[in-house]
């Protein structure tokens, strides 16, 4: 019997050490190219099913308050959303009251703008069997951490439904960048000293 691929399978193209594409977007931040924006820092792209939705805000909460350990690291965030700009705009706000930030307050990185899905449909973001009330297919939490050489060092891709661990998303880019000048490797539950 041989296995047809579904179509996330078909779309997803990225692999580990693949240069992560240049797309051109809009987002909280303005139109930006993704290189550009990362300049030579490591990037993280982190994607969410939807605006407004309470795992989600938690996420892009915990992202904000983490993030001077991102920066401390040379590390630049971006969200991604199905949704449109404005829309991100409100709920960036709804996020920084989440966060008790103090009012008037900017989230600290970019959320982009997905509206036609292209982008998740691109990288292989949907997940199939998590779907929004009109049926279509809502993008799943995925992670890719980009070097400063462009290239894809870690993909990581949750289900809809599961929040993800953004201690251990930092303790991977401590692993990455250390590894990435340095012959060695790192053991189970490995922490930066």
């Amino acid at each position: 019997m041989q296995h047809r691929p579904r179509e996330t399978e078909r779309s997803c193209r990225m692999l580990l050490g693949d240069v992560f594409p240049n797309f051109e977007v809009d987002s909280t931040f303005g139109r930006m190219k993704v290189h550009d924006f990362l300049g030579d820092s490591w990037g993280v792209l982190f994607s969410h099913p939807g605006d407004f939705t309470p795992v989600c805000t938690t996420e892009l909460g915990r992202a904000a308050q983490l993030s001077p350990e991102f920066i401390r690291r040379d590390v630049k965030l971006m969200a991604l959303s199905v949704d449109g700009v404005e829309e991100h705009q409100r709920w960036s706000q709804d996020i920084v009251a989440y966060n008790n930030t103090e009012a008037g307050s900017q989230l600290p990185f970019p959320i982009i703008a997905d509206v036609r899905r292209e982008l998740v449909q691109s990288l292989g973001m949907l997940d199939p069997d998590e779907k929004d009330p009109g049926g279509m297919p809502l993008s799943a939490r995925c992670v890719f951490v980009i070097g400063p050489d462009k290239k894809l060092k870690l993909s990581i891709l949750y289900p809809a439904s599961t929040g993800r661990n953004f201690d251990e998303i930092l303790r991977v880019i401590d692993s990455l960048q250390l590894t990435a000048h340095n012959r060695v490797a790192t053991p189970v539950d490995w922490r930066h000293p």
